[in-house]
């Protein structure tokens, strides 16, 4: 069973079931079901685009758009045009994968349980493992959307914006060397205009001396939208309380609601659930030989192309 009932949707795997409660998707759903339904009239002329899109998605880009119509068939069509250009991130997901499992074992990639006051959703990115030769940058992100896709199919909460936390602790100036430029373009093309979120905040906690060279890499690529709300903080410094309260982070940044490593243990439970749905090329992908001729967003999107590039740091 895929990920998409109104209710209460179990995910098999061949052991166990993952279960997404029934929460506010349903009432949503209902409320919006005559939105929904001229989506569902707009995805059937448009042929070039999957059209086995769940309700569930469909509220979840809806939702992201402040239910304008119109923004969210523009986000529909950039969510699938860029994906289908970045095949380094998002084609071929396996979670079984041997190279998405080593990821799983040196990186910390935790969606927090409990929202703030404000609603907005908590996630955690931090290295495990601070071995750079462990590190592969793309496989990194890989998995980060595969945990990211599992969110947006199965959670049936509807957050009011969302806050990632990036912890630097480990990081060093071999892992930067990993980053390769034309993928990093395509993460930060994707984040910033085609996922649906609404970003409210992000933390960068540990800043290293290095600080200015990755600002130098990623500031090219990012929206002045996206600058403005990035918070950093000095090593064993508390100022990521003045944004998020102790009690929605783990016991290992202060907080109680458990330890990192258990709920993470929980997201690749429902990530692996999910394989048959991430091999399912027809959820994910555009064919560009079908696209309506008035339909410009095909146009290729990245102008950095060819062979993987990684960088060189002085």
């Amino acid at each position: 069973m895929y990920p998409l009932s109104l209710e209460e949707t179990a995910l098999h795997t061949a052991n166990n079931s993952v279960i997404v409660r029934k929460s506010m998707a349903p009432q949503l759903l209902k409320n919006h079901n005559e939105d929904i339904e001229k989506i569902k009239e707009w995805l059937s002329k448009q042929p070039h685009l999957p059209q086995n899109i769940g309700d569930l998605l469909l509220l979840r880009f809806l939702h992201t758009c402040n239910y304008s119509l119109e923004q969210t068939k523009h986000l529909i069509d950039l969510f699938f045009t860029i994906r289908s250009q970045a095949p380094e991130i998002f084609g071929n997901r396996d979670p079984t994968d041997p190279n998405i499992q080593e990821v799983f074992k040196i990186i910390d990639l935790v969606p927090l349980p409990s929202p703030t006051k404000e609603n907005y959703k908590v996630f955690i990115y931090r290295l495990a493992d601070p071995d750079p030769d462990r590190y592969n940058f793309v496989d990194s992100l890989k998995t980060f959307f595969m945990i990211a896709d599992t969110r947006i199919v199965t959670e049936t909460e509807f957050h009011s914006g969302e806050i990632p936390i990036f912890d630097m602790e480990g990081f060093s100036l071999k892992h930067l060397t990993k980053i390769v430029l034309p993928v990093l373009k395509k993460y930060m093309l994707y984040t910033q205009e085609a996922h649906p979120i609404k970003l409210k905040q992000i933390h960068v906690l540990n800043i290293p001396p290095f600080l200015d060279r990755c600002l130098a890499i990623l500031k090219p690529f990012m929206k002045s939208e996206v600058a403005s709300v990035i918070h950093f903080h000095l090593p064993n410094s508390e100022t990521l309380y003045d944004y998020i309260p102790r009690d929605v982070l783990p016991v290992e940044y202060g907080g109680n609601i458990g330890k990192l490593k258990d709920m993470k243990n929980e997201w690749i439970k429902k990530v692996i659930a999910l394989k048959e749905y991430f091999a399912d090329q027809s959820r994910w992908k555009v064919d560009e030989s079908r696209r309506p001729i008035e339909n410009q967003n095909g146009k290729q999107l990245f102008g950095m192309q060819g062979s993987f590039r990684s960088l060189n740091i002085d």
